[in-house]
């Protein structure tokens, strides 16, 4: 991979939490695979949103309403033209990853059918898990999983066996969370477009690394989290093919959603506004918007080189240290390192790192069959991002041979 050109010291200065101290340490911040830091610039389109434009959208004559409705519609664009969809109203905003997930799986209870089969990877979060699960219950669909092998990579060879003329959805991550696994979803979604069966990817792990081109993907549904992009919480969105966006019914009913109400029928609004009932998170939709802006302006090429640079340096530190093992080795992976050390309990090594200034997450990560693959009770995961440098990791091996002297 190509060298980056990122300015990381003058990168930092954007982001005002990563100037702040935990427990009297200089915060060290690697859990960005839960949630990603939001720089200043994203942070003053808030203020800006409620200090000058704050009013209800797409329904009011005065200017406000129409200047606040402009900045929401000129986000969902930027959007669109990020991840290359045909259309504006292809993209439905939503509140994230999983309210994508379960609209589209809400959609489809009245499209299948008793002893229909819908394919799910065995390393999903649970919101690309139990929405299926759920839509089997309701529906009477076979769940069909498929299996993953020690390297933490999906078997395509099991993948094709499990596909028939009765497989009607298949559903997978694009970068799973708890290993940085990228999977090979161009094949995984040309395999089942072959027997006719529609797609949807998770990319809320992705989304930091990588810029999806939807109609190169030739995805049906594609969804991710504004949070994850350095955007706030309560904003994602879910991409979706015009066609079966038209095929789909609303998932919820309200205002905004409607073309025409009386108390004998109702009659739904077109794209994207059917499946946008009630007031939006209007702050956080113009934000995301801004926080794509930020992530663009940037470089998706040179936040993958830089990031991978900082998965190599930290994964040679960390295995040199005794009885440490790294879970998820695939050839291509993201900057997230999930690792336990033999003898001690994830959640104890990440308190006493906690208590040094470092952020890791620990337990399952919502992927517990994964953990239940690897036979154990969860991991610790130190993700990294493009504001992160070689010096947090250098803190991040120390506090942990710190947290095992103290703990063996």
């Amino acid at each position: 991979m190509a060298a980056h050109t990122l300015d990381i010291e003058k990168i930092r200065k954007d982001f005002p939490i990563l100037q702040r101290e935990v427990n009297g340490k200089p915060l060290v911040y690697f859990d960005n695979a839960a949630t990603s830091q939001t720089p200043k610039q994203v942070i003053d389109v808030i203020v800006d949103y409620y200090e000058n434009y704050n009013a209800n959208i797409h329904r009011g004559v005065h200017a406000l309403s129409q200047e606040a409705t402009d900045l929401y519609e000129q986000a969902r664009i930027k959007i669109q033209k990020h991840c290359n969809a045909a259309k504006a109203h292809e993209i439905i905003l939503t509140s994230g990853t999983t309210h994508g997930i379960n609209i589209v799986a809400n959609g489809f209870s009245s499209l299948l059918k008793k002893g229909d089969e819908i394919v799910v990877s065995a390393m999903e979060h649970h919101s690309n898990i139990v929405p299926w699960q759920m839509l089997c219950e309701r529906t009477g669909a076979v769940l069909k999983v498929i299996p993953m092998n020690e390297n933490g990579e999906l078997r395509l060879d099991a993948y094709d066996a499990l596909l028939s003329n009765k497989t009607k959805l298949v559903f997978c991550n694009h970068v799973s969370n708890a290993l940085g696994t990228v999977n090979p979803i161009k094949v995984i979604i040309d395999k089942a477009h072959a027997i006719g069966a529609a797609v949807l990817i998770d990319g809320a792990q992705a989304a930091p690394h990588i810029k999806a081109n939807v109609q190169e993907l030739n995805v049906d549904f594609y969804v991710i989290s504004g949070h994850k992009v350095c955007g706030p919480t309560g904003i994602g969105m879910l991409y979706g093919k015009e066609e079966w966006l038209e095929k789909l019914p609303p998932y919820q009913g309200g205002g905004e959603m409607i073309a025409e109400v009386t108390f004998e029928k109702t009659t739904y609004a077109g794209l994207p506004h059917k499946f946008e009932a009630g007031t939006p998170n209007i702050a956080g939709g113009i934000a995301f918007g801004a926080a794509i802006d930020y992530m663009n302006a940037l470089g998706f090429d040179d936040i993958a080189a830089y990031e991978q640079e900082l998965l190599q340096y930290a994964t040679e530190k960390l295995i040199a240290i005794p009885n440490l093992k790294i879970y998820g080795n695939a050839a291509s992976k993201t900057a997230v390192i999930s690792f336990n050390i033999e003898g001690l309990h994830p959640y104890d090594i990440g308190s006493i790192l906690d208590k040094l200034g470092v952020a890791v997450r620990t337990g399952h990560h919502c992927a517990q069959p994964i953990m239940d693959f690897y036979k154990i009770p969860g991991t610790v995961r130190a993700s990294f991002s493009f504001y992160n440098t070689k010096e947090e990791v250098d803190v991040l091996v120390s506090a942990v041979l710190r947290a095992k002297a103290m703990l063996s």
